[in-house]
């Protein structure tokens, strides 16, 4: 990525997931310490996700306005402040249940917004005009890649830090790592704002130079798809003629819309959401399997090394070849082969080395998936469209993620993890090839003559 802009919203990506995962190994502890109980070491997560579940009623009227970097550096400035309410209550009242739920909220709201508005932002100033067009999916693939490279090392340089520093210090780390990232985000203007000082430079080098430079701004010109949100159209949502977009609204775009406007959209953020869903038998699932076997802790520390590594590994891969992946199989596949792998996982255990490698080969195609799936939605969708689409996938994955461990742990209670593996895994190979289906007789309906044989041309006697 040479654009500057791109390589900021990736880099406050990779800052602000490596603040989360170094605190989260000292967050229970604070909690345990200063309660006593341990039912309050959830509460920040748990809380947290409650807007998340709900952002898409009370974040209809926000989304359009976070569409700069200086917006994104607000919803930055009230996480760093829902974060430190932590540490400030153990330097002085102490920590109890209202403080935890209370920052769990606070963060759990900054970031339903947050997420999907900087991968819009960065869709939209990848489509300014002089940058080449694939440029807004490869650079999604590499924020992928930077959440992901987190988790690598970030606990463990967190478990480290916490032996030297104590647990109250390792707390406002993360408030700290996010606080820089909302002073370098202001250094990220608006795809309008940047669009118009580009548009200006581009006709400068037209009329001073019109024997070499006029070329590269007509190509530019001529070109609908890179015109940033609102341009196009002359309102925000604008959308190229004959790309397959659709426009979206200064108040935001109804997801019901959305999904009926873009079929395989509609597939993506589907299988996206039952992902999430089915993510506690993976976790849950080899935890608790562990324990049944008599090795606790270290199926699921062999699964989530296994497959933390694989899709590191492919989060490499994935930005230098989204824009020659196909979207709809990757999704697909990506879901599949993961699904198979839960499958798997019941038969490979108690062997660590077995369970490593079903979980590495489960994940290996997930980051080639997610990135499918968000050049999907950059190519399908623009303006507030674009912010519906990112909030609906975070929304369906990480909610549905949240949802699906609070049943989990009943489940596997109930029936056993082994089993629960395996119905999780067939209902993601269920759902992915049902897809197909649903996708390809919506297709034939739209389209019957799609399919039927030419009528053979009548020759004149």
């Amino acid at each position: 990525m040479r654009h500057p802009h791109l390589v900021t919203l990736t880099a406050t990506t990779f800052v602000t997931w490596t603040g989360q995962r170094i605190t989260a190994v000292a967050l229970p502890l604070v909690a345990l310490d200063q309660t006593g109980d341990a039912w309050t070491t959830g509460l920040v997560g748990g809380f947290a996700g409650l807007p998340l579940l709900t952002s898409a009623w009370w974040g209809r009227r926000l989304r359009p306005h976070l569409t700069s970097g200086r917006a994104l550096a607000v919803l930055l400035v009230v996480q760093a402040l829902g974060l430190a309410l932590v540490p400030v209550a153990a330097a002085t009242v102490g920590v109890g249940a209202v403080v935890l739920c209370a920052s769990g909220l606070v963060t759990g709201a900054a970031s339903a917004l947050l997420a999907p508005a900087q991968r819009a932002l960065t869709a939209d100033l990848a489509e300014l005009p002089g940058i080449p067009p694939g440029v807004g999916p490869k650079a999604l693939a590499w924020q992928d890649l930077a959440h992901r490279a987190s988790m690598i090392f970030a606990p463990a340089l967190g478990a480290w830090l916490l032996v030297v520093w104590g647990t109250e210090p390792l707390l406002w780390c993360e408030a700290a790592a996010v606080a820089l990232a909302a002073a370098v985000m202001l250094t990220v203007p608006a795809a309008r704002t940047a669009g118009a000082v580009q548009d200006d430079v581009v006709q400068d080098d037209v009329v001073l130079d019109d024997g070499g430079r006029a070329d590269a701004g007509r190509a530019d010109a001529g070109r609908a798809d890179v015109a940033p949100a609102g341009e196009a159209a002359g309102t925000e949502g604008g959308a190229g003629v004959g790309d397959g977009r659709t426009a979206g609204s200064d108040d935001g775009s109804s997801v019901r819309a959305l999904l009926r406007a873009h079929p395989d959209l509609a597939v993506g953020l589907g299988l996206a959401g039952v992902g999430g869903v089915t993510w506690f038998g993976f976790t849950l699932g080899l935890a608790l399997l562990g324990a049944e076997l008599g090795r606790p802790g270290e199926l699921i520390a062999a699964g989530m090394a296994g497959y933390g590594t694989a899709t590191v590994g492919a989060s490499f891969v994935a930005p230098l070849v989204v824009d020659r992946v196909p979207r709809i199989p990757a999704i697909v596949i990506s879901w599949v082969v993961f699904g198979l792998a839960y499958l798997a996982l019941p038969v490979a255990a108690p062997d660590l080395a077995a369970v490593g490698l079903v979980s590495a080969v489960g994940g290996i195609t997930m980051p080639f998936g997610i990135a499918a799936l968000n050049a999907l939605i950059v190519d399908r969708t623009t303006g507030a469209e674009r912010r519906t689409a990112f909030t609906a996938e975070t929304v369906l994955h990480a909610g549905g993620a949240s949802a699906g461990l609070l049943a989990g742990g009943a489940l596997i209670g109930a029936f056993g993890a082994g089993p629960v593996l395996v119905v999780t895994g067939l209902m993601q190979v269920v759902a992915a090839l049902g897809a197909v289906v649903w996708l390809r007789t919506r297709r034939d309906t739209a389209d019957p003559d799609r399919n039927r044989p030419a009528s053979p041309v009548r020759q004149p006697s």
